[in-house]
């Protein structure tokens, strides 16, 4: 009966870390939640990176990721409605990408939407070649771009400073 429950607990825990990894969560500044899948992100226009070189905060070589498609991390912002009477407010806004293990990232949302920066960083849907890696974020134009490249990828929230 024991390694019944054992092997129970193995398997559902299994199938939520598969479903999440396929899968995030947007929690917009209302906290109306909104779930994207790998399958929805491959819908919006494809951007490409033949390959980038991930470095650490000290920018030493880590590893190298080829082939890379992904869509726009503003292109699926952009489907998120606000409450805010005037567009000045936006400007108050981050963005923070959370990662299953807890690791997390942040943009402003003029960064992402007023900056060339907002033209390259990607979500990239959870692939054969990246199961492991689930639905990721990279900003190919950090120096280090290692510490924007988010693996896993379980939750954006948009919050308002002061919140």
């Amino acid at each position: 009966m024991r390694n019944f429950i054992l092997l129970l607990t193995v398997c559902c825990a299994s199938v939520a870390f598969a479903q999440s990894a396929k899968s995030i969560e947007i929690i917009a500044p209302d906290n109306q939640k909104t779930i994207v899948t790998s399958a929805e992100l491959l819908k919006y226009p494809q951007h490409t990176i033949d390959s980038i070189q991930i470095t650490n905060h000290l920018k030493e070589y880590k590893s190298t990721l080829k082939n890379i498609k992904g869509v726009l991390l503003k292109d699926v912002l952009s489907k998120i409605s606000f409450k805010e009477k005037s567009p000045k407010v936006l400007s108050e806004y981050y963005i923070t990408c959370i990662a299953e293990d807890g690791y997390k990232v942040v943009f402003s949302w003029n960064e992402i939407f007023n900056t060339a920066v907002g033209d390259t960083v990607l979500l990239i849907p959870e692939t054969e070649s990246r199961l492991k890696d689930g639905i990721s974020t990279l900003s190919p134009t950090d120096f280090a771009t290692g510490r924007r490249y988010v693996k896993m990828l379980k939750t954006i929230q948009l919050k308002k400073i002061n919140e």
